[in-house]
C-alpha cells in the first residue's frame, strides 16, 4: 500500500490550481476560449505592447501557458513546464511593470505570482502523486531543473530586452505638448 504524504497532497493542490489557471489563460490565446482574443485577438495585442511578430508571440505565449500548465497539472516533465510557465508570466509581467505591483492598479502582481509558483514547481518537483513519479522521473531529472530553467531565463531576456527596445523607438518619435492649447 502506497501512503502519501502532506507534501505530496499540497503539491498535487498548487500544479492543479497553477496549472489549470495556467492552461485557461493559455486556452484564450490560442482557441479564444473563455472570451479570449484567440490568435488574431491576441497577435494585434502582442504588437500593441511591443512584441513583434504579434501572431508568432501570440503562439508563442499561449503554447507557453497551454502547454506549460497543463503538463504542470498533469505533474509531467515539472522542470520544463514550469520554466515554460513561468518564462511567458515573465513576459507579461514585462508589460504590466509601469503600472506597479497591485493587480488592482493594473501591476504586475498576477502574473509574478503565477510565474513564481511555476518556478517553484520546476525546482521542487511534482510529488509522488504525479504522471512523472509514474513513469519513474524519466522527464524531472535533477540535472533538468537549471537546464530548463536557464535556458528559459536567457530566451525570455531576449525577448523581453527586444521588446523594450521597440517599446522605447516608438516612444522617441513622439513627444508630449509642452504647453496646453
Amino acid at each position: 500500500m502506497t501512503c502519501y504524504d502532506r507534501r505530496d497532497v499540497g503539491l498535487l493542490l498548487l500544479r492543479l490550481g497553477t496549472g489549470g489557471v495556467l492552461a485557461a489563460h493559455g486556452a484564450q490565446k490560442l482557441l479564444g476560449w473563455f472570451g479570449g482574443g484567440g490568435i488574431e485577438g491576441t497577435g494585434q495585442f502582442m504588437e500593441s505592447v511591443g512584441y513583434a511578430p504579434g501572431r508568432q508571440s501570440a503562439m508563442a505565449a499561449g503554447l507557453a501557458e497551454a502547454g506549460g500548465g497543463t503538463l504542470l497539472a498533469l505533474g509531467l516533465a515539472t522542470p520544463a513546464a514550469g520554466a515554460a510557465a513561468a518564462g511567458a508570466m515573465a513576459g507579461a509581467a514585462a508589460i504590466l511593470l509601469p503600472n506597479g505591483f497591485f493587480a488592482q492598479e493594473g501591476g504586475y502582481e498576477y502574473a509574478a505570482t503565477l510565474g513564481l509558483a511555476a518556478a517553484g514547481l520546476a525546482v521542487s518537483g511534482p510529488g509522488r502523486l504525479s504522471l512523472d513519479h509514474a513513469l519513474g522521473h524519466v522527464f524531472d531529472r535533477g540535472w533538468m531543473v537549471p537546464v530548463a530553467l536557464g535556458v528559459t531565463a536567457a530566451v525570455t531576456s531576449a525577448v523581453i530586452g527586444a521588446r523594450n527596445c521597440r517599446v522605447r523607438r516608438t516612444g522617441q518619435g513622439e513627444q508630449e505638448a509642452l504647453f496646453e492649447e
